[in-house]
């Protein structure tokens, strides 16, 4: 272990959040840990408490305490990672080059770590050097329960590139979900602002948002603006509807929340939609019942991105999760006969 250090800020490092920091200088320093002296307070930013999450300053002091020697925690890291999860990781590549590692995420495993999560992406990264000195790193997340196209940058100056990218909204992502009931009219962009709802813990335990009418969201404190794109691509009868889904900002559950408040709650989404067969406003709840799975019915069907090297437009599309393709076949709908970007006629 070391010694109780503290490290300035310089100019380089000056707007990443500490997580990534500490990624930067203490590589072989896991997530789990980071999150773990943070919530404890064993990390000081000229003096105070801070988040994972806090984006750092130059100049600032940063106090650590003893932290795992580079080989010492490299080895607890790699023991943690069971041969199974290493092959079912693995096989969840769909790209990958010496600048970038894009996976089709499985729907219930979490992106990153948290006090109650402790197999997750992050985690499971150090499966997927592929000879490289250091793991890949997350520029971007997906929720536990929706599967589909994340990206991992396997340098730091990948890794710079690419969060700017999804930050200043430099790539389109498109999604596809069950729905209950058919949204009317058929098409159309959602408006509602959100805001975070209060009492849902220190870490974010239970997080929800709540919609807020775009008249209203300059009046409401914390609120963000967001906007979404939906079209409805097939149907079983007035039951439920495929829909391509694309959002406009990039808000905590934006699609999810905006679903629902239109009425048509994304099918197996107990947080926003009920958990039977509810009637919440004009929806029908989140469950279907009969053969459908229980499980959320959201999967990030299409990414695409410029490639931090080249440059290049890359678009990458993942496959439907199991449950979800039963789903499919249970209504006989057609990945064949739709467009993969629906929503390409009304961007030009």
């Amino acid at each position: 272990m070391s010694r109780v250090q503290t490290l300035m800020v310089t100019e380089d490092d000056a707007g990443q959040r500490l997580d990534r920091w500490m990624r930067r200088h203490f590589p072989h320093v896991s997530q789990i840990q980071v999150e773990k002296i943070c919530r404890k307070g064993e990390i000081r930013v000229d003096g105070g408490r801070v988040k994972t999450s806090t984006r750092l300053e130059t100049g600032q002091a940063v106090r650590l305490p003893p932290l795992p020697e580079p080989g010492e925690a490299l080895a607890h890291q790699e023991a943690r990672v069971s041969p199974q999860d290493t092959a079912m990781i693995q096989a969840c590549v769909l790209y990958r080059d010496d600048h970038l590692i894009v996976l089709n995420k499985p729907a219930g495993l979490a992106s990153q770590g948290g006090s109650k999560t402790t197999r997750h992406i992050d985690q499971l990264s150090e499966a997927l050097r592929f000879g490289f000195e250091d793991r890949p790193r997350l520029v971007h997340r997906l929720d536990k329960d929706t599967s589909g196209v994340l990206v991992m940058a396997r340098t730091r100056a990948a890794a710079a590139e690419l969060t700017a990218s999804f930050r200043h909204r430099a790539t389109r992502k498109i999604y596809w979900a069950v729905v209950a009931g058919v949204p009317s009219p058929r098409q159309g962009t959602i408006k509602y602002g959100l805001v975070k709802a209060p009492g849902h813990g220190k870490s974010g335990e239970g997080e929800k948002m709540i919609c807020i009418h775009p008249a209203k969201v300059d009046k409401t404190e914390g609120a963000q603006r967001a906007a979404s794109d939906f079209i409805v691509l097939d149907t079983a009868a007035k039951r439920c509807a495929w829909v391509a889904l694309e959002p406009l900002t990039g808000r905590t559950h934006q699609l999810r929340a905006h679903m629902a408040e239109i009425g048509h709650p994304i099918v197996g989404d107990g947080k926003y939609g009920g958990s039977g067969q509810e009637n919440l406003g004009d929806g029908w709840g989140a469950q279907l019942g009969g053969d459908i799975s229980r499980k959320m019915h959201l999967h990030a069907r299409r990414l695409s991105i410029q490639h931090p090297l080249t440059k290049k437009i890359m678009t990458f599309t993942a496959p439907l999760p199991d449950h979800m393709a039963r789903t499919w076949d249970t209504f006989g709908w057609d990945i064949s006969v739709v467009e993969e970007d629906p929503f390409e006629d009304q961007r030009e």
